[in-house]
């Protein structure tokens, strides 16, 4: 490598958009069972907007370690560049040259460091880049995909969650199951309608009314624009809620699922055992964590054409003020990405 340093945002205090810079760091070298990629894209994430802001409102015995100066991002698309030692062997080896994608070190680390030229990732977080799609949709893939797969099709791993005992276990979706996605247009919405569908469940699609051409043509079978009607008042007997929204307000969606029926709010709101168990209702949630095995059988049905990553906005990776400023607008349809130039 001809060179030392490269290009990356660094968060030096943490505050508004304003507060990322770019600057000159040194390349990092891959540890043992690591690989370095030269990024070409990076997808965003609220826990990208979070780091930033410095996690206020998120009790400290929650928050991951990080200190500044700080690298942000997690997704990551690119080309792996260089072997760390110990990477193993095989015919599903990486080699230098390789296209991959991954979500880095979540949640073990706070951010992955993806805002950059380059960047360190274990093998363990990585999979094969989708043959059929640019680094750019690539790079929407990992964190929003795998929240989604965690969520409705194989959680994939024993970790308790942070948020409550009970342990999240998706249900069984077939064509006798209907799923309600509550913000479905955004970056987990969009894929965990179109993972539903591939099980071949009913999708009723809950988002604002720009967006129905959008979600019909990702497959949804019924829409709720919430700026008109709330679901709530509308829909009874769902199997499932994925509420991509989550928070104070998830408990309103109680009422929408049958006896038996599960909500599985994203970001966990305010709900009462005994209510959940009078309703005979499960509410659970999950903390979506790095897999490059289950990343891997995401980007197969990416080749295949049953799901596809649609992108909001891109902007480069010298404007990632700007990308953040979008994020905080909302109303987003698909995945922001950064590009980072060759």
């Amino acid at each position: 490598m001809a060179t030392t340093t490269m290009k990356a945002i660094r968060l030096h205090e943490f505050g508004a958009p304003e507060v990322l810079r770019y600057d000159d760091v040194p390349i990092p070298a891959p540890g043992p069972g690591e690989v370095l990629v030269r990024v070409h894209a990076v997808g965003l994430n609220p826990p990208d907007w979070y780091a930033r802001e410095g996690m206020p409102d998120v009790p400290p015995e929650l928050k991951p370690p990080f200190e500044l100066p700080l690298i942000p991002g997690t997704d990551v698309s690119g080309v792996v560049a260089a072997l760390g030692p110990d990477i193993g062997a095989g015919p599903d080896r990486f080699s230098v040259g390789d296209e991959v994608i991954g979500l880095l070190r979540f949640p073990t680390a706070l951010q992955g460091s993806a805002y950059a030229e380059y960047v360190t990732a274990p093998v363990a977080d990585l999979a094969r880049k989708p043959a059929t799609v640019d680094h750019a949709h690539a790079a929407g893939l990992p964190m929003s995909g795998l929240t989604a797969w965690q969520y409705l099709i194989e959680l994939g791993h024993d970790h308790p969650s942070p948020f409550q005992e009970a342990t999240h276990r998706p249900i069984a979706l077939d064509s006798d199951t209907t799923v309600l996605v509550n913000g479905a247009a955004g970056g987990v919405g969009h894929l965990a309608l179109q993972l539903a569908k591939w099980q071949g469940a009913r999708v009723i699609a809950v988002a604002s009314g720009t967006h129905e051409a959008f979600l019909r043509e990702l497959g949804a079978d019924e829409f709720i624009d919430y700026t008109e009607q709330r679901a709530e008042d509308v829909v009874r007997d769902v199997d499932l809620v994925l509420d991509t929204v989550g928070g104070p307000d998830s408990r309103r969606f109680l009422r929408t699922l049958k006896r038996g029926g599960s909500l599985f709010p994203v970001y966990f709101g305010d709900f009462d055992d005994a209510e959940n168990a009078e309703l005979g209702i499960t509410v659970t949630l999950t903390q979506v964590r790095s897999s490059g095995a289950q990343l891997a059988e995401l980007a197969r049905l990416v080749d295949a054409g049953s799901v596809r990553v649609a992108l909001d906005s891109t902007f480069p990776l010298t404007d990632a003020r700007a990308a953040h400023e979008r994020a905080a607008r909302g109303y987003i349809q698909g995945k922001i990405v950064l590009t980072v130039a060759g």
